[in-house]
Order: structure tokens, then sequence, then C-alpha cells
């Protein structure tokens, strides 16, 4: 079996349910089916990405609330792509060095009777540096290596830095990622610390996973979740149980063709009452470049959605959502999304 998802994505999915290469779209599930590509939620959103010659990837966002504040990020991001390449050398010695040393990443000065020698070794690690600075005037730096430490194994470190207040923040993950298992630890180094462990084992298509949060300093659980699946080809089913085992949801999701998908979701929260919520969902890809989506909810809150590929590198979305219990008020909403790639 393939690496089973993370813990927080058992219920969600596992690709994107948005408008792939020319219509090209991978299987999805009932969460990303209920929850994404409806754009009513903002009244407007505007997303530019490109790309430069030597690889770094910029992404600007911008959003309008429907009560009127505004929002924008501008984001970089360069790989350097892991090569093994030795960048220069420069030696002194009457003989190479051992084959063992190409792999450094640093310099080397040897001191010999009769010899000296400098040696400068550069190996492209495989780094991948982001950089977001937001109209919060808030600067975040993430640091991934992935694949480099060991087998299946990504380490990141992520810093937020406010120059306003002087506030800063510091965060550590690490992913381990094998055939039937995939775990995560989630550290906050300033706060606590913190940390988050959750893990999920996968065989045959079942998925079962937990979560737990511990606080280092009080030497204490603080929270726990779990959570079983089961995935096909053409549908997937979770049941969760996150906030301390207190707050339950089922899902279920089925793609009944190549242009109808279906799902829906149940929540109960033991702690508020006896009251489930019930969310229920659909897409139709009217051709490769478009689809339209729909969902209601128990409230009477219907929403809609209508995405296009109008051209390559420019994507657009439309959605509404109106309250069919107060259809004489002036409680819906509408909003726009714009995507440009280059």
């Amino acid at each position: 079996m393939a690496t089973p998802p993370a813990f927080s994505d058992i219920a969600k999915a596992a690709n994107d349910v948005s408008v792939q290469a020319l219509g090209v779209e991978p299987r999805t599930d009932a969460s990303q089916l209920l929850n994404k590509d409806f754009y009513h939620t903002q009244a407007a959103n505007i997303e530019v990405k490109s790309t430069a010659p030597n690889g770094v990837a910029f992404n600007v966002k911008g959003k309008s609330t429907h009560e009127s504040a505004t929002s924008a990020s501008l984001e970089a991001k360069y790989n350097d792509a892991p090569s093994g390449i030795l960048f220069s050398k420069l030696s002194f010695l009457l003989q190479s060095p051992a084959p063992f040393y190409q792999n450094c990443f640093h310099h080397m000065i040897f001191l010999q009777p009769g010899s000296a020698s400098l040696l400068m070794f550069y190996c492209r690690s495989g780094l991948t540096i982001t950089q977001t600075w937001t109209t919060a005037n808030s600067l975040d730096t993430k640091i991934e290596l992935d694949n480099k430490l060991a087998k299946g194994v990504k380490a990141e470190l992520l810093t937020n830095y406010l120059p306003a207040t002087q506030a800063y923040g510091a965060k550590t993950n690490l992913y381990f990622k094998q055939p039937n298992i995939h775990g995560r630890v989630f550290l906050d180094l300033l706060k606590g610390p913190v940390a988050t462990v959750d893990a999920t084992v996968g065989h045959e298509g079942f998925l079962v996973g937990a979560e737990a949060g511990y606080d280092v300093q009080k030497a204490a659980i603080t929270r726990y979740s779990a959570a079983v699946g089961y995935t096909q080809p053409v549908y997937s089913a979770a049941v969760t149980a996150t906030n301390n085992l207190s707050v339950f949801a089922a899902s279920y999701y089925h793609k009944v063709n190549s242009e109808v998908e279906a799902g829906a979701k149940a929540t109960w929260d033991s702690k508020a009452g006896n009251n489930v919520g019930l969310e229920v969902a659909t897409k139709y890809r009217l051709d490769p470049m478009s689809f339209a989506k729909a969902k209601v909810n128990d409230r009477g809150i219907a929403s809609v959605a209508y995405n296009v590929l109008l051209r390559p590198g420019f994507q657009l979305g439309l959605g509404a959502s109106f309250d069919t219990q107060k259809l004489n008020e002036s409680s819906h909403k509408v909003g726009a999304h714009f995507q440009f790639t280059g």
C-alpha cells in the first residue's frame, strides 16, 4: 500500500479537487467536495503566480471580505534541488582527495609536513525556502528539507517575526512517511514548548489515526483525537472524534462517474446538545475546462459555485450563498476568485 494520508486528511481530500492541467483531475473525498471551491466566503479574491528563470516561485494573494476588510501577502519560494555536484576545488596536494570527500558540504584545510591544501566543497542540499510578507506586517519564513535526513523523513523550520511589536515565534515540524504509516510531530519552541503528535496506519484501504497534544512544561496531555476511514478508488468514508473525543463527524464521498461527484457530512457536538449538523454537496463537470458545485446544510444555507479555465493561466471562480429561510433579507453573499499563473 502507498503512504496513507496524514491524520488531518483522513476525512479530507488526498488530492486537490480544483481544476488541474487541462481538466485532468485526481480523486477527492467528502471534505474537499463540501469545503473547497465555494467562493462566496470572500467578496473578492485574487491570486497571481509566476516563476522566475532561476526557479524562484512568486505568489501574490489579495482578498476582500464581506465586512470590507482587505489583506494581502507576497510569497517567494526557492527550491535548491539536490545535485551532489562539486562546486569548486583548490588543492596544492600532489594527489587528489579521497573519493568520500566529494559529498561534503563545507571547506577543509589540510596541513601536513611539506604540503598544504584548501578544499572547498558545495553539494546542493535540497533545501526549500519560502518567505512571506503580509499586509499585517508579518514576516514568515519556512525552511524545508525533504528526504535528506533519511528516506521518507521531512523536516521543517518555521519562523514568524512582527517588526512593529518585536514579537517572534519559532516552530519545527517533522514528517515520517513509509508504506502503511504516516507520522507527524509539530513542536512550538517558544510556547510551552507544546508538541502535537499524530499518526495514521493504513492497510488495504482501511485507515486508523490518532492525535495528541502535549505541554512539555506542564508534562500533561492537552488534547486528543481519533479517526477511522475506508477509501477506494471511487468512494471513501470516515468517522472522526475531535476535541477530546467530544465532537463526532461522519463523512461519505462517491464519484458516481467521470462527471458527477456527491458527498455528505454529519457532525454532532456532544457538549452542545442533541442537534446534528448535516451538509450535502454535489459537483458536476460541465466540460474539461469548467465545473459547477452546489451544497445545502440543515440550517437552510444553500451555496453554488462555478469554476472555469478561461485560457491557460487564467482561472475564474464565481460563487453565491443564500439563506433559504430568509430570502427577503440581505443575508445572502456573492464572491469572485481570480487566479493568474505565469
